[in-house]
Order: C-alpha cells, then structure tokens, then sequence
C-alpha cells in the first residue's frame, strides 16, 4: 500500500513538473487591431495555423490561408469566417513541396494584394519522401519552400508601415544538424524508412528555420521590416500524422493528456505577430511569449550565412 502512494505520488509530482517547465501555458497580451492589414498564414487550414488565423481574422486582418488541399482550406476558410465574424478570409493555392507552386502563388498574390504586413511561416510535417523538385520532403517542405516564399514577398512587406514575418520552428532545433555536403549532394538533411530517421530530419529543418531567422534579420537590418523564429510548445495538432501506428498508439494517451491544444500553441506565434515594442527583437528566437536563449548552433554566422546562399541556389534565385 505505501509502495503505491509513494509511486502516485511521484506520477502526481512529475506530471506537475512537466505541465510547469514543458508544458506550461503562455498567452499572448497585446490588444492590437489589425483593421486594414492583410495577412498570409502557410498551412492555416488546421491546428496552429488554423487558431492563428481565427485569432488575426477577429483583430479585423483580411487573413490568406496558403494551403496545399483545396477542399479542407475552403473548409477552414467558412469556419473562420463564423469563429471570427470576418470576411475577409481566403484560400490561395500553395503547396510548399513544390518550388513551381510557390513561385505560382506569390505571382497571383502580388498581382492581387496590394499590401502585405504580416507573413507566418507555419505550415510544417514530419514525413519521409520527396517533393516534386526531389528534395527531401521535410527540407524542401519545412524550410526550402518557405525561405523562396519570403523572399518573393519581402519587397512587398518592405512597402508597409512594420512587416514581420514570424517562422514557426521548435524546440527540436537543438537536436538538428545541417550537413551541407549531404544536401547538395542529395538533396536533403536526413531521410530513411524509420520514424526516428525523419524525425532527426525533422529536427535539422526546424534547425534551418532558426538560422534563417537569424540570417534574414542581418539582411532586414536598416528596413521597417522585422523576423521571429518560435517554439510554439508541445502541441496537439496533425503534424505527426505520417508516423506509423504503433508510435500513434504510444504518443495519443501522452498527447490528451499533456500537451498543449492549438489555440495555447498559437499564443507565442500571435505574441510576435501583433505585440508592439519587440522590433529590437528581431531576430529572436520565442517561446511561452518571451524572447529565449538560442543555443550556438541556432546563432552560428557562418552556417546561417552558408545555408541562406546554399538556399538560393537550391531555390533558383541565385
């Protein structure tokens, strides 16, 4: 009997531990109407994205879902428009697997949309394969398509009063590594036929997202337009809906019991997107609604500076 009130305790005490350190809540504060501005959100038609938008579309923002599957972002789309009492939500095609999509998209977007203030690099997964250019699906989706994306639109987001873009990475950052020869050579950061092989990949692209970041606010230096990497907590959403069976069996019961739903895991991303007076942040990693320290890795000049030029290349921009 004691032996079992002494392991409920322990249960009881570690489960308080966790949902205080890696699981705790943060919520983001600022009041800030966004009435006039427009908005583009990658993957907004589920988890994160989705409660991102619903957040931005009620602050008054004409929020762009840019989604892969036509028929959930419509589907989304409706239901933001009720949640939020706006209109001004709406889908435009863009599958971030694919660099003729992206280059597709902004095309359409700059030719439609006279302003951009605010850009979330949401959209992300953890899957093993390739993208229609033959990337690494993780890399290409995770990173390439996003690094293409933003630097179509920053001469747009540079026309406004504040543009920031916000890149939703993780803390899985500090597991990643970046081997360049790999990528050149095949095109990728990581891949094989087992969960653990793309969730290192996984890792290395959430690790690109950060040196991005870190890149891409030495280049906005001097402009009115600002960048955020965050971590947005552990969070239940579809991103791992390509592992296999027996990890969903093993990681459902954790997941309903611990981890944070989308609209907790949202709160950092609103945080960088709308709180006035961070600009001097730029650059920052966030999590739980504050700026945190970057490992090394995250903030090494060489390698951000390396894979922002390898990125170019890889993209058709250079």
């Amino acid at each position: 009997m004691l032996a079992l009130i002494v392991a409920a305790v322990v249960v009881v005490g570690v489960y308080v531990i966790l949902v205080e350190t890696l699981f705790k809540k943060s919520k983001c504060k600022s009041c800030t109407a966004m009435v006039g501005k427009t908005v583009i959100i990658t993957g907004g038609n589920t988890g994160i994205g989705k409660a991102t938008a619903v957040d931005l579309a009620r602050r008054g923002a004409r929020v762009i879902l840019a989604c892969r599957n036509q028929q959930r972002a419509e589907a989304a789309v409706s239901d933001i428009k009720r949640e939020s009492r706006n209109a001004e939500v709406v889908y435009m095609q863009l599958d971030l697997g694919s660099l003729r999509s992206v280059r597709s998209f902004t095309e359409t977007f700059l030719k439609t949309e006279p302003r951009l203030d605010l850009l979330i690099n949401n959209a992300g997964l953890v899957a093993d394969g390739r993208t229609e250019d033959g990337f690494g699906i993780e890399f290409g989706v995770n990173h390439l398509g996003h690094f293409l994306l933003t630097c179509l639109l920053l001469d747009r987001l540079k026309e406004g009063s504040g543009g920031r873009v916000v890149t939703v990475s993780s803390m899985a950052y500090r597991w990643g590594t970046i081997d360049f020869d790999s990528l050149i050579s095949n095109k990728d950061l990581g891949t094989g036929r087992y969960s653990w092989q793309f969730f290192h990949a996984y890792c290395n692209s959430k690790l690109c997202n950060v040196l991005f970041n870190h890149e891409l606010a030495k280049r906005l230096k001097g402009t009115n337009v600002t960048c955020y990497s965050v971590h947005p907590g552990v969070v239940r959403t579809e991103l791992s809906r390509n592992v296999g069976l027996w990890q969903k069996v093993f990681i459902e019961p954790i997941a309903r019991l611990l981890f944070l739903d989308t609209v907790d895991g949202s709160q950092t991303t609103l945080h960088c997107a709308v709180q006035e007076g961070i600009e001097h942040l730029s650059g920052h990693h966030f999590s739980r609604c504050a700026p945190q320290d970057v490992c090394p890795k995250g903030k090494d000049d060489a390698v951000a500076r390396k894979l922002w030029e390898v990125s170019e290349r890889l993209s058709g921009l250079a």
